[in-house]
């Protein structure tokens, strides 16, 4: 009884500690690991403080929605994540996702209904990833490939940048996500520049570039958000036309019911979709560049989606928008030391002095400043570096993210992503519907057979077609794997005499791809040609036995290894056997009955 107990607890302490990671590293925690994670705190809140402000309003609310976002974004992540180097919080694209949302329900909304949309978005699509992640369905987001996350990252840059244009201009802009409307509507009132807040942006731009060219770790925002406020106060610029923050509420954000009725997830659920995908793809491969630099244990994608659905849920009910990991703040917190979420944890702190103690300092903040803040940290996401790697080399990936950057570009961020997810999609079930076929040949003084269109040596045998199909054989594919077969055998005329399939590559065999490697074997035998095939691994085997295909093929037609295969047809019966092994028909499954 006592050790049944004993075992039950052990269960029960490993799922709580699966479930929630702190559980695990914080009884283990070393008083050596408190110097970096204080550092890193402390440096990632004096940067959050600022960008946070500055992708509140990029999400299209007043900045201090981003401190709400900041704050219970460290706080739930440290509890449930498992990467140590990632950094949760308010980041360019989500922000800009938020904002797509909220204006497609309306440009002339309250402030009001902008937060209440907005902590709906993330409620919602904390849901969802939580979902995922608990019926372990991460695989899904896989469905992204990564030439369109870089064609749609670097077409939401320039939309955030333009949408920025505004704040950095000073001129009066219509709200769109539309690139083009926002470039029309900037030529149209470019009459009305302000130059001095021009000025400060310029200014703030070359501050921040500047400095990160000397060393990462300097707090530019906060350097630059400083330069800002005292030159406004200094020559009351807000006297001249410089929009500043104005009043900034202080304390803590209240508790509050996010709006989840059935009207508004049917107005809000694309958005919450894409957001649910983006920000998972985005924090898991910051998550994982992060962690193999630093030779981190191996995250849980699944336990992240459950981490990530849980900080926009926990913080929808304290007007929080949704949040993703940050490269930036991610790389800074690294390289300052962090050994654990504690330092999550003190940046958290520094965000709650901030709401209750210094918020009045921000009334001074000129909107130039926060604008500068974002187009210095989206134009790292315009990726021209992969987009001519992959011009070198695969055109296929270029072209793909070429398509979906014009897309997003084109029809707006929310399209663009549904564009990428479509392209993925019928890009994949292009690839595997038509698979690599290889004809082989044999290597000069050697048991090897190779491709004879990649190794010039290669021999093939007279009266002999060996082809190896590197793919599974399922429906997707069934019809292109029997049409090539027909027309390899109809190229090699009349000499034919056996045809060897290299079964090899394939690690599984569903009933319509049976039911067309059953074709091709019956048109083999109507042209009197023989049927080896060698080399099935397991699954293929059962498959195979399944299917009642072992029958048809012949016991003594299946081989280990293709020269095994070769040297039974070329030996006499009566040496034969010396080449075959019953190994070939090993299978887990009960044999069938042969088909009719």
């Amino acid at each position: 009884m006592k050790q049944a107990c004993r075992q039950n607890k052990l269960y029960t302490d490993a799922i709580l500690k699966q479930f929630i990671p702190i559980l695990d590293w914080l009884p283990r925690y070393k008083r050596s690991y408190l110097k970096g994670d204080i550092q890193s705190g402390l440096t990632v809140a004096i940067m959050l403080v600022p960008q946070g402000m500055a992708y509140g309003l990029l999400a299209g609310l007043p900045p201090i929605y981003g401190l709400y976002a900041s704050l219970f974004s460290l706080v739930l992540y440290a509890i449930f994540g498992t990467s140590r180097e990632l950094s949760v919080g308010p980041a360019a694209i989500v922000s800009m996702l938020v904002a797509a949302g909220i204006f497609s329900l309306g440009e002339d909304l309250s402030t009001a209904e902008m937060v209440s949309i907005a902590v709906s978005i993330a409620l919602l699509a904390g849901i969802l990833q939580f979902l995922l992640g608990v019926f372990r369905l991460g695989v899904l987001v896989n469905f992204l490939s990564h030439p369109v996350i870089a064609g749609f990252a670097s077409a939401a840059a320039f939309i955030i940048a333009f949408s920025q244009l505004k704040h950095l201009l000073g001129i009066p802009l219509q709200r769109s996500n539309n690139i083009f409307v926002l470039a029309g509507d900037a030529i149209e009132h470019i009459g009305q520049l302000h130059w001095i807040t021009l000025g400060i942006s310029v200014v703030s731009i070359i501050i921040i570039r500047g400095l990160k060219r000397i060393s990462k770790a300097i707090p530019t925002a906060l350097i630059v958000v400083l330069f800002g406020t005292l030159a406004v106060v200094g020559f009351d610029l807000d006297q001249q036309g410089i929009a500043v923050i104005g009043k900034v509420p202080e304390g803590l954000p209240p508790f509050a019911w996010p709006d989840l009725s059935a009207d508004r997830i049917l107005s809000i659920w694309p958005i919450a979709v894409t957001i649910c995908i983006i920000s998972f793809i985005e924090s898991v491969a910051i998550a994982k560049t992060m962690g193999r630099q630093q030779s981190s244990p191996h995250i849980d994608p699944n336990q992240e989606l459950i981490a990530l659905g849980i900080t926009k849920i926990g913080g929808a009910f304290f007007q929080a928008f949704p949040t993703s990991g940050s490269f930036s703040r991610s790389a800074i917190h690294v390289d300052s030391g962090a050994k654990t979420g504690i330092s999550s944890l003190i940046s958290a702190l520094i965000i709650v002095l901030t709401l209750l103690f210094f918020t009045e300092w921000f009334y001074y903040l000129p909107k130039a400043v926060l604008a500068a803040i974002i187009i210095s940290a989206v134009i790292n996401l315009v990726d021209y570096k992969e987009a001519r790697h992959l011009w070198s080399a695969d055109r296929r990936d270029f072209w793909t993210m070429l398509t979906t950057f014009v897309a997003t570009l084109l029809l707006g961020i929310q399209n663009g992503v549904l564009m990428g997810v479509l392209l993925s999609l019928a890009i994949m079930v292009y690839r595997n519907s038509r698979p690599h076929i290889a004809v082989l040949g044999q290597l000069p003084n050697s048991r090897r057979y190779r491709s004879i269109s990649r190794f010039s040596s290669a021999q093939q045998h007279e009266e002999v077609l060996i082809v190896r199909f590197d793919a599974q054989l399922y429906f997707g594919n069934a019809d292109y794997f029997r049409d090539e077969i027909e027309r390899l055998v109809a190229r090699e005329g009349r000499a034919l005499q056996l045809f060897i399939l290299d079964a090899s590559s394939i690690h599984d065999i569903d009933t319509t791809g049976a039911e067309s490697l059953g074709e091709v074997i019956e048109i083999l035998q109507g042209r009197n040609i023989r049927f080896f095939i060698s080399g099935a691994v397991g699954p293929a085997r059962d498959a195979l036995s399944r299917h009642g295909l072992m029958q048809v093929i012949g016991e003594r037609n299946q081989f280990i290894q293709i020269h095994d295969a070769v040297e039974y047809y070329h030996t006499a019966a009566d040496a034969a056997d010396s080449s075959w092994t019953p190994d070939a028909l090993q299978t887990n499954e009960p044999k069938k009955k042969k088909r009719k």
